[in-house]
């Protein structure tokens, strides 16, 4: 049974190939993302994720590493405060926060940190549909 307070966590990292990877898919080729030379001129100095491939963590939470045998999804929203970057280990949390038996739904909130720094790059709320079992 999920109970207000409950916690996962999942440790994650992505390549210059995936974000490359992902750019492709999604059709997003910004240069910053991409090209070396744009992020090193940048005010990052070196090339950023995609904000929402740094989000899509959580989609990889519920969909396939926290109880994940029907969760649906209805609304997850994201703030980005710091850029995050390649082969830079971050921690995903997610937390429950509120839960509504009678329509089986759950709020949680989700955050991202940089593993080293323990700094905050990612904020927002996901609400799921769960199933009853894991409610009631």
């Amino acid at each position: 049974m999920i109970q207000i307070g409950d916690q996962f966590r999942h440790q994650f990292r992505y390549s210059q190939e995936e974000v490359d990877l992902y750019a492709r898919v999604s059709g997003d080729t910004n240069p910053l993302h991409i090209d070396e030379e744009t992020g090193r001129n940048s005010m990052f100095g070196r090339c950023i994720i995609h904000g929402f491939l740094g989000g899509s963590v959580f989609t990889k939470i519920f969909g396939a590493l926290w109880k994940a045998d029907g969760h649906v999804y209805l609304k997850q929203s994201l703030q980005w405060l710091k850029p995050m970057f390649v082969n830079t280990e971050y921690e995903a949390v997610v937390t429950v926060k509120e839960i509504f038996p009678e329509k089986n739904r759950i709020l949680y909130e989700c955050a991202v940190y940089e593993k080293e720094s323990q700094e905050k790059t990612i904020t927002g709320e996901a609400l799921l549909m769960n199933k009853k079992q894991y409610i009631w």
